[in-house]
């Protein structure tokens, strides 16, 4: 007997994977989620009961397998965000900032021209192994936002994270990285904080004329490609300058991925160009 409708979008609805999930994976995470909690709860205590000791949070990230997870749970800075600011630290000679972070007790000079990020695990494993290290990345929780380099070299939605505010579990500050946790894509997605909108303001300032247009516009063996220019220089029947813009702060392999896409475009411009001279 041949299944009716009825009973086909049963099987539909009763099989489908509205949301996908690994329930041995979600058990575990839950297991890291409440390690998180639970230094941070010990932490609050001793902080209620002792005062705001630096010593408190040298400790938890140097004894604790999790702890450096949990300070920037309770501050909302990303992971991400301090691994860039590590290797800003590494790269620049600033005397303030490196007082801060006891820079000279910890780096060896780089190659700055074959420079990498370090890793979670190479952080992870300095922290332990290098008290100084330790003390200057708790140092940057408590008193980054004073570096007048880190003030102008931090955005300000990230800057505000660095608050001993927060370290204190004061309750403003906790609604305030919600909200910073919360709000984050949204900040990163608005089209004021795109450098599409200050190059423009820029070429608008020095009257320079522009306009905006699709890669087949300009070239005709690429009919089927769908990637606006920013800005073509002076204009789509006389290209001089073909820009595109664009700001991502992302892991290695991401990069890696942006950077073949581009390399793409920039083959395709440069061929066209070869054939349009021959």
């Amino acid at each position: 007997m041949k299944p009716t409708s009825e009973a086909k979008f049963k099987t539909v609805i009763d099989k489908n994977t509205f949301y996908f999930f690994n329930p041995v994976f979600e058990e575990k995470y839950e297991g890291y989620l409440n390690s998180l909690k639970d230094i941070l709860l010990v932490l609050k205590n001793n902080i209620e009961t002792q005062g705001l000791k630096k010593d408190f949070f040298e400790q938890i990230i140097i004894e604790k397998e999790n702890g450096l997870r949990a300070l920037l749970a309770l501050t909302g800075f990303s992971n991400e965000m301090l691994k860039r600011l590590t290797t800003i630290i590494r790269v620049v000679d600033d005397k303030e900032l490196n007082d801060l972070v006891y820079k000279k007790e910890w780096f060896r000079r780089e190659d700055i021209s074959n420079l990498k990020e370090w890793s979670d695990s190479q952080i992870s494993k300095l922290i332990k192994e290098n008290k100084f290290f330790a003390k200057g990345v708790v140092n940057i929780f408590f008193e980054g936002s004073t570096i007048p380099f880190l003030t102008k070299t931090i955005p300000l939605f990230e800057l505000k994270k660095l608050s001993i505010s927060k370290l204190r579990f004061e309750l403003p500050e906790m609604i305030d990285t919600i909200i910073r946790y919360k709000e984050k894509g949204s900040y990163s997605g608005m089209k004021e904080n795109n450098p599409e909108i200050l190059i423009e303001e820029i070429l608008n300032r020095l009257n320079i004329s522009f306009e905006k247009g699709d890669l087949k516009e300009l070239i005709k063996n690429a009919p089927v490609s769908k990637r606006t220019m920013d800005f073509i220089i002076p204009d789509k029947q006389n290209p001089l300058i073909i820009i595109e813009s664009s700001f991502l702060a992302t892991t290695s392999s991401g990069q890696g991925d942006k950077s073949k896409t581009e390399n793409s475009i920039d083959n395709l411009i440069n061929h066209t160009i070869l054939k349009q001279s021959l």
